[in-house]
């Protein structure tokens, strides 16, 4: 009975429910849509994904859970939408640089973000041919992941919910979007209360076995 109790899950956030982060989220509406692109193993993780976060953070999203994407039908109908823009969310020497550049003002704009670590995400990109005829985006920043109960391949690296940040702080400077501040003060709540969690819970599991 009380490994069930244990494994009580909240469907929102997808977190045990001694640990949901629900109270923290603060829905932001955006003229862009985003379509998150959630690995499967992302999928299953408990401690920290921030993917659910950033779906539950944004009214204009949506998840898709898979590797291939070549034949979703759903994902395919917006690509090939003719009053739509599509952008992957991904570095590259040809992205549109977002700290100069911007996107299209006259459509709508879908930006579509791969929720993996880097080595899944560049299969599910190798695998996905509609996703690679997209036009990438990406940014240029200064700042370091607060992501301090996982390891990023790099300092450049952050976790998808501070990059989404990052993509729509550069979308409101272009005008695209038009964001109060008081909502970018909070986005990263539930990711900045999900670290201090893991921290303490770290800490406690450290004291125990001492």
């Amino acid at each position: 009975m009380s490994k069930l109790i244990q494994r009580n899950t909240c469907y929102s956030c997808y977190r045990p429910r001694t640990s949901c982060m629900c109270e923290y989220i603060h829905t932001v509406k955006t003229n862009t849509k985003f379509v998150i692109l959630m690995h499967p193993k992302e999928f299953r993780k408990t401690k920290n994904g921030t993917g659910h976060f950033t779906n539950l953070s944004l009214k204009n999203s949506e998840i898709f859970i898979g590797i291939d994407f070549s034949n979703d039908e759903k994902i395919n109908k917006m690509i090939n939408d003719e009053n739509n823009s599509c952008y992957l969310l991904y570095p590259s020497d040809d992205s549109i640089k977002l700290n100069t550049q911007t996107i299209s003002t006259t459509k709508q704009n879908i930006v579509f973000i791969l929720d993996s670590t880097w080595p899944c995400s560049r299969k599910m990109l190798r695998l996905s041919k509609n996703l690679q005829k997209l036009t990438k985006i990406s940014f240029v920043h200064s700042k370091s992941s607060a992501f301090k109960i996982k390891t990023q391949p790099n300092d450049y690296c952050l976790s998808t919910i501070e990059s989404t940040l990052c993509v729509l702080e550069l979308l409101n400077k272009h005008g695209i979007e038009n964001i109060k501040s008081s909502d970018f003060d909070t986005f990263l709540m539930p990711f900045e209360k999900m670290v201090e969690y893991q921290v303490e819970c770290s800490k406690e599991k450290q004291i125990r076995f001492r």
